[in-house]
C-alpha cells in the first residue's frame, strides 16, 4: 500500500490541529490562562529507513500521554503550500535538483517565477508557523534545523546500513537489490544536497539531534515507544 494511503489528507490534518487550537484559545480566554507551549517532534530519516511507520505510532503514543491532538506534518505540505501560494507543484517537488544560476537567470525575465529559495523561504515558514503551534511530528524537510529555535522541540534521526536500506526499499517497491541500492543512494545524495545547499547545514551532523536510532537494530514501533518516553519527560510540564 503506498504511503500516502496511509496518512490522511494535508488538509484534514492541519484542519484538525486549527480546530484544536482554536478549542484551546477558547478555553485559556474561559480562564484567564496564559497560554502554555506544547512540543514539536522532527523526524530525520535516511532514505529507506522507517519514517511513516514511526511517526504514525508516535502520533497514537503522545495522544495518549497527552490527551491532546497531535498532526503529522510531511512532504504533503508542499502541495498544500503550492494550492495556497499558486507555486508549481513541480518547482517544489524538485527543489535542490535545479540549477541555482538557471532559476536567477529566468527570474530576470519573469517576474511570477520563484526560485528554488524562494519557495524553500516561503515553505520554511509555513513549517515554522506549525512547529510554534507544538502537538506536532515533522517528518523530513529540514525539521531538525528549520525548527531548532523552538525551545520545545526535540529532534531524532533514524540511520540504517546500506544492507538494511537496500533490502527494506527492495521488498516495499518490490524491485530488484541492485535497482533498490542504486535508488537508495541516488535519494540519499540529493536529500543531502539540499539540505547543505538551503540550509548550509550536514544532516548526517549527530549533534543536531536528541537521539539517533539504528533501524537495523531497533523496530519502528520501540524508536516511536522510546521517543514518546524521552519527549514526555523532557516536556511533560508543557501538557494543557
Amino acid at each position: 500500500m503506498p504511503e500516502n494511503l496511509l496518512m490522511p489528507s494535508v488538509d484534514l490534518r492541519i484542519g484538525s490541529l486549527e480546530e484544536y487550537n482554536r478549542r484551546q484559545r477558547e478555553k485559556e480566554t474561559l480562564h484567564h490562562r496564559k497560554p502554555k507551549p506544547r512540543p514539536c517532534i522532527t523526524l530525520s530519516r535516511e532514505f529507506g529507513c522507517a519514517g511513516y511507520p514511526v511517526a504514525e505510532r508516535l502520533r497514537e503514543l503522545m495522544m495518549q500521554k497527552t490527551g491532546d491532538e497531535w498532526v503529522i506534518i510531511d512532504k504533503d505540505v508542499l502541495d498544500e503550500v503550492a494550492r495556497h501560494h499558486n507555486i508549481s507543484k513541480e518547482i517544489l517537488q524538485t527543489l535542490g535538483e535545479n540549477n541555482r544560476i538557471l532559476n536567477e537567470i529566468l527570474a530576470t525575465f519573469s517576474p511570477r517565477w520563484k526560485s528554488d529559495q524562494d519557495c524553500f523561504t516561503l515553505l520554511s515558514r509555513h513549517i515554522v508557523a506549525l512547529a510554534e503551534q507544538g502537538n506536532v511530528i515533522i517528518i523530513e524537510l529540514g525539521g531538525a534545523i528549520i525548527a531548532r529555535h523552538i525551545e520545545h522541540s526535540c529532534h531524532f534521526r533514524i540511520y540504517g546500513s546500506d544492507a538494511f536500506k537496500t533490502a527494506t526499499l527492495a521488498c516495499r517497491l518490490g524491485i530488484e537489490d541492485d535497482a533498490a541500492e542504486k535508488l537508495m543512494h541516488k535519494k540519499q545524495k540529493l536529500r543531502d544536497h539540499f539540505t547543505r545547499e538551503f540550509l548550509d547545514q550536514d544532516p548526517q551532523n549527530p549533534a543536531l539531534y536528541d537521539l539517533l536510532f539504528n533501524n537495523d537494530r531497533v523496530t519502528p514501533g520501540a524508536i516511536a515507544g522510546t521517543i514518546a518516553d524521552f519527549v514526555f519527560a523532557a516536556h511533560g510540564e508543557c501538557r494543557i
